[in-house]
């Protein structure tokens, strides 16, 4: 059984973002990291081949992006994917990077897709149903657990009052969110000695165009000074509550 995992090239959570013109990000000085969802995802990849009781042979790691993004596939390599792949193009948008992988996985006869059900840059929660879709394939999105019992592959989503458990057959493409393993995968020194010599593909890209473009970013309007409130003062203290902050 095989099993890729879809990564996402994003900035770390902690950095600074900043636009040249309103419109373009100033990739200068940029930590980049392997999207958080995605890495979830990743460790139950492994988690999954390690478990000698399951089929799972091989996890091979996806992304698109340029080669700045090769720090980031060779992260996942350290972690414990055994082989990735690099699309090299720029990921323009959700279904230009659904259409990237795609082609990429056409063909590859991987029995589990998994993705991140969003990334922590955009938040389009998209990629995932679209790369299902173009592959003509069923999906399972919010997906918080994953077994292996032999053949049948059993789920947990998440939805609104509790949880659904379903079984899926093969090939399939799981949309996972936060609980799907536990805490993501630190890459050891030996995986990271090792990762220099497993083999990273680069395929061009097909040149498929995106469907949105981004016309200007903005940064969120800075909040508003604190104000102080005379304890005896209860009355002003609503008339701000209602008025201004309205949670009355």
């Amino acid at each position: 059984m095989k099993i890729a995992v879809c990564l996402g090239n994003v900035p770390d959570t902690t950095t600074k973002v900043k636009f040249v013109d309103g419109a373009t990000l100033d990739k200068a000085g940029i930590q980049w990291i392997i999207n958080p969802w995605d890495e979830l995802a990743l460790t139950r990849a492994i988690e999954l081949k390690e478990d000698a009781g399951n089929a799972v042979n091989s996890v091979t790691a996806i992304t698109v992006g340029g080669k700045d993004s090769e720090p980031t596939i060779r992260k996942a390599l350290a972690i414990g994917a055994d082989d990735a792949i690099r699309v090299d193009a720029e990921p323009a948008d959700a279904f230009a990077v659904a259409s990237e992988l795609a082609e990429v996985i056409k063909g590859k006869d991987f029995d589990i897709i998994m993705c991140g059900i969003e990334s922590s840059d955009y938040n389009g929660s998209a990629v995932g149903g679209m790369l299902a879709e173009i592959l003509d394939l069923p999906s399972v999105s919010a997906v918080s657990k994953m077994n292996i019992s032999g053949n049948e592959i059993e789920l947990d989503r998440e939805i609104d009052g509790g949880k659904e458990v379903v079984t899926v057959q093969t090939p399939f493409v799981a949309v996972v969110q936060k609980g799907i393993a536990k805490e993501p995968r630190i890459a050891a020194m030996r995986g990271i000695m090792m990762a220099r010599k497993k083999p990273l593909d680069v395929v061009p890209s097909t040149g498929i165009s995106a469907n949105a473009e981004f016309k200007s970013f903005g940064l969120p309007q800075p909040k508003a000074p604190c104000k102080m409130v005379d304890p005896a003062n209860v009355a002003e203290l609503v008339s701000l509550l209602q008025n201004e902050a309205k949670v009355l």
